[in-house]
């Protein structure tokens, strides 16, 4: 497996960070079938916010990242700090079924000790035949002083190929580095 670095951006106090084919270096179609994200240092301005993402369709003249449909599933396996306890669960209330909702990927707290790393890839999105899959494996020192490694997979159910991709936390700013890889 061949990556090649596509962009990097870099949050400071910002609201999100978009890639978006055909700007700024970005290319995000057909080029590859397959491009990576490699988050580090997330970092969010709020207690406990989530962080997460959605995609925009190349027929989604608007650009709200509202129209995407994201079916997924969220697990996560946790321990705590002062080692009292460990779990594995499936987590109901973060996942989708044909959702517009921004997908979250982790939760985060916001002392100087808390942030979140991971990789999230998503598979042919200019396909104008298929849905588009995605998973992404994220680990993180959550607001409740328990390291957290959550999964989600999922497919974006839209047959319109999909050029633009949007990550930011569910609530105020971030701060973190994001790197876009085509891989081939």
């Amino acid at each position: 497996m061949q990556t090649t670095l596509i962009k990097t951006l870099t949050a400071s106090a910002s609201s999100s960070l978009d890639f978006v084919d055909g700007t700024s270096s970005v290319v995000l179609d057909d080029t590859y079938d397959e491009y990576m994200f490699i988050f580090s240092n997330m970092a969010p301005g709020t207690e406990g916010a989530k962080f997460q993402f959605q995609v925009n369709a190349t027929d989604d003249a608007g650009g709200d990242f509202d129209t995407s449909q994201i079916t997924s599933t969220f697990f996560l396996s946790s321990h705590t700090e002062n080692d009292s306890d460990a779990s594995i669960a499936y987590v109901t209330g973060a996942d989708q079924a044909l959702g517009t909702a921004f997908q979250r990927l982790c939760k985060i707290g916001n002392g100087s000790d808390e942030s979140a790393a991971g990789e999230l890839f998503l598979f042919n999105p200019s396909s104008t035949t298929y849905v588009k899959n995605f998973y992404s494996r994220c680990v993180e020192y959550h607001a409740a002083d328990t390291i957290q490694d959550t999964f989600v997979a999922g497919y974006i159910n839209d047959a319109t190929a999909i050029d633009d991709i949007q990550f930011k936390m569910s609530s105020g700013n971030m701060d973190g580095t994001i790197k876009m890889y085509g891989v081939g």
